[in-house]
Order: structure tokens, then sequence, then C-alpha cells
């Protein structure tokens, strides 16, 4: 038992649960837990954020990244309301985060008291564990049951704290509560669920995985099941790095920020093993094929689309049962064809990066990022565009780890994420990578990866566009308002906020810059890096539909839609023609 202030016993209880960093500003009303920061300086970091959003959406990465809680803290009434946009990430994503807040002192509540807010219930709908604090004693106590209710329930836990409380000294003795909550357990899978699940696959002519974040750190499983049955394999986009994107029977995914072989493996399969997933878009799904849904939250199964079979379990588990049986599915032409068709799309993709004659393609900064990459990397992916072009191009093909904003959607992620991937994986490269309108949004904590010596590498994709929303906007026939952005020169204010800036707007740029990002990496850079790369403004390929086969679509559909992405259908033959070759009429 030690005597301590509350604010450091606190701490105290963040440093038992393996807690590294917390993010936040400093306010009156929540000094003495910042002062709890710094009698415990030496064993957890505290990171000085310019906004305190920029520190909850860090938190919200590093839970992504690592598993691991993240932190964040805020002060009384504007600091608390500017964590919403990391802590609802949070929630969306079912990632777990710890979010403290500042009140004022005890004496002072009901009073209309400066910057007083109800702070309970203006977080009740973002948290699964939300209490205020009335004694200074139970402050390390309510700490870590909320920490353990962010671990079972996935999700946000917010404790509010008034500023008398955590000045006090209290009596401090370590809990001896289990510290770990397992996210990844075993379970026995029931036998019969294993028998239906085989006969059902030996049933289906066009199989198929679409696996979710649930599957995150079970590659090898999850590879294995995918070559012993001979099954293509698809991935939310959070689920990206599920299975290595080089892996031959990778095919991508679905919807707008997916690809050609993804989109057409949807319309010709006839059974989908759906793993660990509440995937929202599902439900645009063709109508006219089965559904095996596996996740261990019984509640999310069928949440967005109806499902034939139900499997209540751990994905990994499962699948692992499904090895385990020793059973196999034959090598045939669905299989085969869906590689094939991967393959022209990886080399359309590559296409593009080697062509500038019309501006600069993101495909072109993408390609130089996969040579450069190391193999556990972090990348921090933003929001619009640019999340199309990273799910695309990045290559998670080793030991790298992907965050963006999944259900949430926010803009601005990229660059908190990218301050995460530093802190949360020191020994790797931390990427960020935003499109102009989101890094428009948070880049004044450029300033923190500088006072922290973080050589994050800051990808800025630059076309004066809110492209995502431009091309809705388009498509719906409305007019293109508020979607023009005024142009910066991102690389001039990097360089007044700390850092080293770069403008490619060509290959031979691309080349030149990569070159010498490579060259300070080698001599021990410590300075983050943005490079601005000013891109042309046409719209990613649309993949969400993608009408490229005459049998399905009509010659006229397909034509069109070949010269608006200027696609070669001779290099781009549809799944469709590939199956029909092989005499799979379906």
């Amino acid at each position: 038992m030690t005597k301590m202030i509350a604010g450091q016993a606190l701490v105290k209880v963040l440093e038992e649960w393996g807690v590294k960093q917390v993010y936040g500003i400093p306010g009156g009303s929540i000094n003495h837990t910042v002062e709890g920061l710094y009698l415990e300086k030496d064993n957890i970091k505290y990171i000085q954020v310019r906004h305190e959003e920029v520190g909850a959406i860090a938190a919200s990465a590093d839970a992504k990244f690592t598993g691991k809680i993240g932190v964040a803290f805020g002060s009384a009434g504007p600091g608390a309301t500017h964590l919403f946009n990391g802590l609802y990430d949070a929630k969306m994503d079912h990632v777990p985060v710890l979010a403290l807040v500042g009140q004022v002192p005890q004496t002072a509540m009901n009073t209309n008291y400066f910057q007083e807010m109800d702070e309970t219930p203006m977080f009740e709908d973002v948290s699964v564990y939300n209490r205020t604090v009335t004694t200074a004693e139970q402050i390390p106590y309510v700490i870590n049951q909320a920490i353990r209710e962010a671990y079972r329930q996935k999700g946000v836990a917010v404790v509010t704290l008034p500023e008398d409380l955590t000045n006090k000294e209290i009596d401090y003795v370590s809990p001896k509560t289990p510290k770990i909550v397992k996210n990844n357990f075993s379970q026995v899978i029931n036998a019969d669920d294993i028998e239906n699940t085989l006969k059902l696959l030996k049933e289906a002519k066009h199989p198929l995985v679409y696996a979710g974040r649930g599957l995150l750190g079970a590659k090898d499983v999850l590879t294995k099941f995918s070559e012993q049955f001979n099954l293509p394999v698809m991935n939310t986009v959070p689920a990206t790095g599920v299975i290595s994107t080089d892996h031959p029977n990778f095919i991508g995914t679905f919807g707008r920020l997916g690809s050609k072989s993804g989109f057409e493996a949807l319309q010709h399969t006839d059974l989908i093993l759906f793993l660990g997933s509440e995937f929202p878009f599902a439900g645009f799904w063709p109508k006219n094929l089965k559904i095996i849904e596996v996740n261990n939250n019984p509640y999310d199964i069928g949440k967005t689309v109806d499902v034939d079979y139900a499997v209540i379990a751990d994905a990994k588990s499962y699948l692992q049962a499904l090895i385990d049986t020793g059973d196999t599915l034959p090598a045939g032409n669905w299989l085969k064809a869906n590689q094939e068709n991967k393959k022209n799309w990886d080399k359309w993709l590559d296409k593009l990066a080697k062509d500038d004659s019309k501006g600069l393609n993101p495909e072109t900064v993408m390609a130089k990022v996969k040579e450069l990459a190391g193999p556990n990397d972090t990348f921090g992916v933003d929001t619009g565009n640019v999340s199309e072009w990273s799910v695309r191009g990045l290559p998670m093909n080793k030991n790298q780890r992907f965050a963006l904003s999944g259900l949430f959607a926010t803009m601005g992620f990229g660059l908190p994420a990218g301050l995460s991937g530093a802190l949360s994986v020191p020994d790797a490269q931390s990427w960020s990578f935003s499109g102009d309108g989101g890094f428009s949004m948070v880049a004044p904590d450029l300033i923190t990866e500088a006072r922290y010596k973080l050589p994050v590498i800051n990808v800025v994709f630059s076309n004066e566009r809110l492209g995502f929303i431009y091309y809705e906007q388009v498509a719906t026939k409305q007019h293109l308002y508020g979607v023009d952005l005024t142009g910066a020169d991102w690389a001039k204010v990097a360089e007044g906020l700390g850092g080293i800036g770069f403008t490619v707007s060509s290959i031979k740029d691309v080349n030149e810059v990569f070159s010498k990002v490579k060259e300070l990496q080698e001599s021990g850079n410590q300075k983050p890096i943005v490079i601005n790369a000013v891109i042309k403004q046409d719209d990613p390929v649309a993949t969400a539909f993608m009408p490229l086969d005459e049998k399905l679509y009509g010659k006229d559909t397909v034509d069109a839609y070949a010269k608006q992405y200027n696609i070669d259908v001779s290099e781009q033959p549809s799944l469709g023609e590939l199956l029909r070759a092989t005499g799979d009429n379906q």
C-alpha cells in the first residue's frame, strides 16, 4: 500500500494493463490527471496532441494496430466534446478505447460553472461503460473496471473525473484482478456445424470465403483452409491483410473500394462462407445464393443479410476444425478462373502506375510505396478515394498492419493513425495516406509528429476535390456544389510545422523523391515527411458495379463502361468469359 494522489493512482492502473501512451491536452478540469502522468512519466508516455479529436482517433488506431486498449483524455466541456469523433470510430469498429474526461470540482457541479457540462448522459450512446467517480478512493477501481469492460464488450469506456478528486491523496494497492482479457479464444465447435458446412461446400459449384476483422491474427489458419479446400478468398475492407494480398487465392473485395475480381466473383458465386464480420454492405450481394455465417456474437448473425446457415463460433477455431477433418475440395476451374481474373486486374493497375501521359496516377505512388515498405510497417488510411487506392495498392503480405475508419468513416483518420503507428510499432516504418480534404482537417498535428521525433511518411493525394462525394453528386445527377477545394502547398506546410516536404506530379518526380525518402530512412531521419502527390482529377475506376460481361449486360453497356475507364476488354475479360472458356456455363 502506497500513498499518492488519485491522479497518479489512475495512471498506475493504466500501467498495470500495459498501456504505453496516452493522448490529450491539459485543461483546468483535468490537471491532476496530467500531474499523475508527470509523476509516472518514466513508465508511460504522455503524447501532447494539438486537438483532442486527433488524440481520440490515435487511441482508436492504437487498438486497431495492436489489439490493446487505446487511451485519450479531454478536459470538461470543449475538451470532452472534441473526443467524440475518435470515440465513435472505436465504437463502430468494435475496438477497446478508454476516454478520461475532466469535470469541474464536485462543489461547483450543478451551478452553471465555467465549462461545466452534464457529461454522463452525453457519452451514454458512444460507450459500453460510462461512470462519473464520486470519491477519490474509488478511482483506481473504476479505471480497472472500465478497462475490463472495454475489452469484454469491445468498445469505448468513459470515466468522468471531477478535478477535486484526482488531487486527493489515497492509499493505492495494485489491483489483483486479471490484467489481460483474451479476445482470441478457443472453443469446442459443434460437430454438426462442421458436418453441415462440409455438405454445403461440396454441394456448391462456386463457393468462396468472405472474411472479416474477426479473423485478424489468424492469417495462417485462413490461408491453410483456403489452400486445403481450394477456395477463393475475399475480405472486408477493415480486414485488409487477413490473408496476404499477394496470395494466389486472394481475389480482393467488393463495393466502392473493391476490385473487378471481387465484384465479378460475387456475381457468379452460389455459396458464401461469411466469417467474423458485420459487413454493412452484405445486403447488396446478389440474392440467389446461399450464405453460411460464422460469428462469435449471435446478435451479429443475420444483422446485415439473411443467412441460410448460422454458426455461433469463433471463426478461427471453426476453420481449424474444418482443417482437422482432413477433407478437401478439388482445385477446379472456379478457383483457377478467379485467380486469372485477379492477375489481370493487378496487371491493369500496374499499367496505370506506368502512365502519366495525362497527369500523375495515384497507382504510381502506391506502386512505389509497395517497393519501399517493410515487412512490419503500419498503414493508417484516411476516408475517401484514398481508401480505394490504399486497399488496391498497399502490400499486406507479411506482418504489415492496416487501419482505417471502417463503419464510421471519418475524414481526418490518416494522420492520427500514422502518429499511432509510429508509437505502437516503433521498430517499423509508419505511413499515413490522406486526400487533401481529410489531411487539411488534422494537418496541425504534424507538429506532434515533429515534437516526438516520429518519422512518419505522410502521403497526401492532392486533387483539390472531395473526390468521393464528387463521384456521388455526378452519379445522382446533382449540381456539383461544395466539392471543390482550395489547394495548398502541403510540402511547405510540412516544413513550417517541423517536417520535411516534397511535391510530386510525375513518374520522374515519384522515383526521385522516393529515392530521397529511402536515403532519409537509412540516415536515421527523425522528422515527419510529407509527400504532396499532385494527382489528376479522374475518378478511380468504379468497382461497385462493373458491367464487363456482354452476356450479362449487353455490348453497348460494356463498351460504354470500358470507354469511361479506358479498359481494354481484351486484356480484362470478364470472369463469366473465363468460366465459359472452360465449359462452365453456370
